[in-house]
């Protein structure tokens, strides 16, 4: 096999368990209807998701689906719709093992970036960027002081 194909396949069993489809819902009348979906992961041993605000923005009713096709109701914890982030938080589910996570400082302009997910209930998604996307962004969050990118990933939400 050749190298590239050994790091991909590597970074697919290395977060397999972590990543979950997000399935958001809304109230109406008297049913609750799908209303978007996108990615996830678990970052933490007890529970907590990262995913974007959109995915989950106005959501009435929020669950997802781990990699064995257990489904849980999420609780949103919080999110921040200036830098597209949001956490969630899911009680009592297995097994599942959280992302590793790295430092940000320690990627260097033109590194290669994979990103994985589950998109529309597709499993371990995988896409990788040719032209080498890791760039110098900073994001500086404070009440004034807010930067994001245009050019930023994130998971799909129609």
């Amino acid at each position: 096999m050749d190298p590239f194909s050994s790091i991909i396949i590597g970074a697919v069993e290395s977060a397999r368990t972590s990543l979950v489809k997000i399935d958001r819902l809304k109230n109406e009348g008297n049913k609750t209807v799908p209303n978007g979906a996108g990615s996830g992961f678990f970052f933490s041993s007890d529970g907590y998701i990262f995913t974007n605000s959109h995915v989950i923005h106005k959501a009435d009713k929020i669950t997802v689906t781990l990699h064995d096709g257990t489904q849980a109701e999420a609780e949103l914890v919080g999110e921040d719709q200036d830098t597209d982030l949001a956490v969630l938080k899911v009680a009592g589910v297995t097994p599942f093992d959280p992302a590793k996570l790295g430092e940000a400082s320690d990627l260097l302009i033109g590194q290669l970036v994979i990103a994985l997910g589950n998109p529309y209930g597709f499993q371990h998604t995988v896409t990788w960027s040719h032209q080498r996307i890791a760039t110098d962004i900073t994001y500086r969050v404070g009440p004034t002081d807010r930067q994001c990118h245009p050019n930023g990933c994130a998971t799909q939400s129609r």
